[in-house]
């Protein structure tokens, strides 16, 4: 390996830069030049492949100096995009690829991988690391595929990647959620409120599940489950009852919905078919005025979740998923993603992502009845429950 591209795509979460630059300083010390690629694979449709164009928006080198400090911080330095170059909208297609003959979908996408693998090549690029989560990685798999050299790095706060016990931002998201809760219980408790929290998670509700589990919330509703809004109101009234401070607490997965109903989505949807998700809790907070006459405290977590520095979990697994993909890079082992699999670092070939979904064991670790997480028999699971 001479030469190797960065990327971040999807949304951010906090140990994107610690990844990085413990890719940078692997690789430089061993002799590699790194590139970091802007805006995610919006970089491979947007760069103009010809040496009089201007890429300098979009291509950044990246040193041992330039990546110094940034570990310190949340986000990521090298931005981020929800591009797949294989699912582009027409009127989202740069204007110097407007009139070339891409694929077109049945559904009126442009598939334009040609035009990402003729810039990779332009710049000269030996392999290309994309940090991500599903949708990322599935343009992974597709350059694999095209026998483009990846090495993958799985990070998503819902801890949904197939493949991997563990995604770079997971921890932080429930760290962050477990303390937000427990700070509102104040102002629940004052107020002899009910207390809705709703959380990040469009199909899996990890992170609600292991948030609610950490804090102990009276009830928790996740993606996979739908629930009966009377009887959640009516378990909580009798939670909130037992309680001597006279409040309850539930938390709720932004992907949550009601038996017979759909996830509350608005917006126009993305090129994937994703429209914007939130307000259940909202949703969940009206149901429970109702049913029982009682005060409601409804607070969306949302971004807090995914801002600033990462706990220290994070940093431990950012740093050394850097330090293997750096290691397969360098041994030519390319068309992996790294990962954790029974709570030990290893390598899984990307066409796995495509192998199924992961959600939450709910037979093994939710109560469907009562709305909570049934955590139990833990003798010989690995750390994060799988």
């Amino acid at each position: 390996m001479r030469r190797v591209g960065i990327l971040t795509g999807g949304g951010d979460v906090p140990g994107l830069n610690t990844v990085v630059k413990g890719l940078v300083w692997a690789l430089e010390e061993a002799g590699c030049e790194v590139v970091g690629l802007r805006r995610g694979w919006r970089a491979l449709v947007e760069i103009v492949p010809r040496a009089d164009a201007d890429s300098s928006d979009w291509v950044v080198r990246l040193t041992r100096a330039s990546t110094r400090r940034i570990d310190r911080f949340g986000g990521t330095v090298l931005h981020s995009s929800r591009v797949n170059p294989a699912l582009v909208r027409p009127e989202e297609v740069p204007a110097h690829l407007r009139d070339l003959p891409f694929p077109r979908s049945a559904h009126g996408h442009l598939d334009l991988t040609s035009q990402a693998l003729a810039v990779l090549d332009f710049l000269r690029l030996d392999a290309v690391v994309p940090i991500g989560g599903d949708g990322t990685l599935a343009f992974a798999r597709r350059l694999d595929a095209e026998g483009a050299a990846v090495v993958a790095i799985p990070k998503t706060m819902d801890n949904d990647v197939y493949g991997t016990d563990y995604c770079v931002g997971f921890s932080t998201a429930v760290t962050r959620s477990v303390h937000y809760i427990n700070d509102l219980r104040t102002a629940a408790g004052s107020h002899e409120r009910f207390l809705v929290v709703e959380l990040f998670g469009r199909y899996s509700g990890e992170t609600c599940l292991l948030a609610s589990y950490l804090a102990a919330t009276d009830r928790a509703l996740i993606a996979e489950v739908p629930f009966e809004p009377a009887r959640v109101a009516s378990l909580l009234l009798a939670d909130k009852r037992a309680n001597p401070s006279r409040y309850a607490v539930i938390a709720v997965s932004e992907g949550a919905y009601p038996l017979g109903g759909r996830p509350k989505e608005a917006g126009a949807a993305d090129a994937v078919g994703h429209r914007k998700l939130g307000g259940v809790g909202e949703a969940v907070g009206e149901v429970l005025r109702q049913e029982t006459g009682e005060g409601v405290i409804y607070q969306r977590l949302g971004y807090l979740m995914r801002s600033g520095p990462p706990d220290s979990l994070d940093q431990l697994v950012a740093k050394n998923y850097a330090a293997l993909a750096a290691e397969l890079l360098l041994a030519g082992e390319t068309g992996q993603m790294v990962a954790i699999v029974g709570g030990r670092y290893t390598a899984v070939p990307v066409e796995a992502l495509a192998g199924g979904v992961k959600r939450v064991d709910v037979d093994r670790f939710y109560d469907r009845d009562q709305y909570r997480p049934r955590v139990r028999d833990v003798l010989g699971l690995p750390m994060f429950l799988h």
